[in-house]
């Protein structure tokens, strides 16, 4: 396993990161695609036996039971020094209780205790909000996230998918103020994603921000041929949504032709292209099976060459960023 540093912080991390939305009952329009406890420990298992030592959920993961078999898992499997425990926080919990949603001092401060609970430590190393909260004043949400930190239940700050300029009056409000700054930044990221290319990057390189991507596979389809059936591909309601033959199939077929010349699965490729970004410090990796999990570790050894980052890379037309 390689590590590096999350942004300019001290904080080591594993090149990959185990994302944990896939363990517990999925609800909404996700799907029905998740796994139980039983496999879902086997996957961290496998994880941690081959040097990932960083996991990321979040308090809305299967209603707070992600974070639960989290934290189930690492206290049996774990040195609790050792790994580094990323949630996040934003959306409704409690049955949609109105002071669970978004970034309000309260919100920040019940829920932080809450998931603290539920993963069973007395610390979370990367504290993230899920989103941005358009009707919570920033300077009430940056000064509850200093708190938590000086607190003692929170290691440091990171942030998640929203527009830069977004991202840079949270830098910028903290700054001012002497509070904490945010280590991280959370956004989509792929072949078929690459619009933070555009401001969040440069942003991200200018503030000593760690980029964290979410989705680095996208949901799995630059994993198999674009006609291949899945379980997840049967039963993610996002996939549609995200993505469109038209534009997006001519870039798999050039992941699978790249796959196919260097005699590798295709998720090596993907990963291994965003992997290559400078400001990208360790994808998050969804897992279902333990070969997703190897596959990920796998790719750390491939190196593209810029013929081959330039194939990938040129079907690509603007679209929306997706939040």
């Amino acid at each position: 396993m390689k590590y590096t540093r999350l942004g300019h912080s001290g904080l080591d991390v594993s090149r990959v990161c185990l994302g944990c939305m896939s363990f517990g009952p999925a609800t909404g329009v996700d799907g029905d695609w998740t796994i139980d406890e039983v496999a879902s420990r086997s996957l961290i298992e496998k994880a941690l036996e081959l040097g990932i030592n960083f996991f990321d959920t979040a308090n809305a993961y299967a209603a707070g039971l992600s974070e639960e078999i989290i934290g189930r898992a690492l206290t049996d499997m774990a040195d609790r020094a050792e790994v580094v425990v990323a949630t996040k926080v934003f959306f409704p919990m409690r049955g949609r209780a109105r002071n669970s949603i978004g970034l309000s001092r309260k919100a920040i401060m019940t829920e932080v205790d809450n998931s603290l609970r539920r993963l069973g430590t007395d610390y979370i190393d990367l504290y993230q909000i899920h989103r941005f909260d358009e009707r919570t004043p920033i300077e009430e949400t940056m000064r509850a996230l200093h708190d938590v930190v000086q607190s003692g239940k929170v290691r440091y700050i990171g942030a998640s998918s929203m527009w830069a300029w977004q991202f840079s009056k949270a830098q910028y409000t903290a700054e001012i103020n002497g509070w904490t700054k945010f280590i991280s930044m959370q956004n989509q990221y792929s072949l078929l994603q690459r619009e933070d290319e555009r401001e969040m990057f440069p942003l991200c390189a200018d503030q000593g921000v760690g980029s964290i991507p979410w989705s680095p596979l996208a949901r799995g389809v630059l994993t198999r041929g674009w006609d291949e059936s899945t379980d997840r591909s049967q039963n993610d309601g996002r996939l549609a949504e995200r993505f469109e033959e038209g534009r997006d199939r001519p870039i798999v077929e050039r992941v699978a032709e790249v796959a196919a010349g260097r005699e590798v699965p295709m998720a090596h490729v993907a990963l291994a292209w965003v992997a290559a970004n400078p400001v990208v410090a360790s994808p998050i990796i969804g897992a279902t099976k333990v070969h997703h999990i190897t596959d990920a570790v796998d790719s750390l050894e491939l190196e593209l060459t810029d013929d081959e980052r330039a194939h990938l890379e040129e079907p690509y037309s603007r679209r929306a960023p997706s939040f």
